[in-house]
């Protein structure tokens, strides 16, 4: 068997989440310790206890989602020796990704991804961003209506064939919609997010963000990682950095990475972190690759006895 670990971004956040498997194993609070000591703050406070609200302020987030995902995949370590071919991560998960192949520590990644939410909230003030799925058009016909479009408004995440996220301006994505349900969408959803993450609105974002990754010294990866915008996999720094500078403004290309792992050879997917959202958007890209979400005590034992 080849395999590969995914880890899901924002939005497979929840207060509790990693409670279950915290009460037995205890990978889970010295991660979210180690975390909390780079950050200034008790993160797992937040995690375990909440409010909703701050846990979804997106400085909070990215860094608890990053960090949940390294105590899970530290708890199947103990477990198993784990070797997988390829690492990958949806949009944030991308940085739990390089965490997880050694390119950084964790200390790094989540003062690396708590600058990145600080940035990305500051870019686009509060209700001036907007993102919607859009359900049941072809990928082409939905980057047509973007491009048609007046403002910015653009397809930022291609999660499975027929479901499309778009991003851009909120007068401009809210005056898009009638445009997509006229072409034959089945169906068209706002997102309750205020950042319109991987659209051109994020390149100040970006820009920003150089100076933190480059006073990062990043270590080569134990396993490819395949990144969000381009679909490769890189060894040298600056190509890496350039990656997770280019992937706040370009879209997350998730079909295609999951394309790409199965024709190398991946037959068998594990979403490690909370929640199964990546599990859901992969049974829609190949029924075929097995499949197993990680993130407590149940699944956690499927998974150990699947490697």
């Amino acid at each position: 068997m080849s395999y590969a670990f995914v880890f899901p971004g924002q939005g497979s956040q929840s207060v509790g989440m990693l409670n279950d498997l915290a009460e037995s194993h205890p990978e889970v609070q010295a991660t979210f310790k180690e975390a909390s000591d780079a950050l200034g703050y008790d993160l797992w406070a937040i995690v375990s206890e909440g409010p909703a609200e701050k846990l979804n302020q997106t400085d909070i987030t990215q860094p608890a989602m990053l960090t949940a995902g390294i105590a899970v995949l530290r708890v199947m370590a103990s477990q198993k020796t784990l070797a997988p071919s390829f690492y990958a991560g949806h949009s944030l998960g991308e940085y739990t990704a390089l965490v997880a192949s050694g390119v950084m520590t964790l200390a790094q990644g989540v003062k690396l991804v708590e600058k990145r939410g600080q940035l990305m909230q500051s870019a686009v003030p509060a209700g001036e961003g907007a993102m919607a799925a859009v359900l049941g058009l072809e990928d082409q016909q939905i980057i047509d209506i973007c491009e048609q479009s007046e403002g910015v408004v653009e397809a930022v995440n291609f999660n499975t064939p027929g479901q499309v996220v778009i991003a851009g301006a909120k007068a401009a994505v809210d005056a898009a919609l009638p445009a997509f349900e006229a072409a034959g969408a089945k169906r068209v959803v706002p997102l309750a997010v205020s950042v319109p993450s991987h659209c051109s609105l994020m390149k100040p974002a970006a820009e920003a963000l150089k100076p933190a990754l480059e006073a990062l010294d990043f270590q080569p990866a134990s396993a490819p990682i395949i990144h969000n915008a381009a679909v490769e996999s890189y060894t040298a720094q600056a190509e890496v950095k350039n990656a997770l500078i280019e992937q706040l403004y370009k879209p997350v290309q998730w079909v295609k990475t999951v394309e790409a792992m199965k024709a190398q050879g991946v037959d068998q997917l594990f979403e490690v972190g909370p929640g199964k959202v990546l599990m859901g958007l992969n049974r829609r890209i190949d029924k075929k690759m097995g499949m197993q979400p990680v993130y407590d005590t149940i699944t956690l034992a499927k998974a150990v006895e699947k490697l």
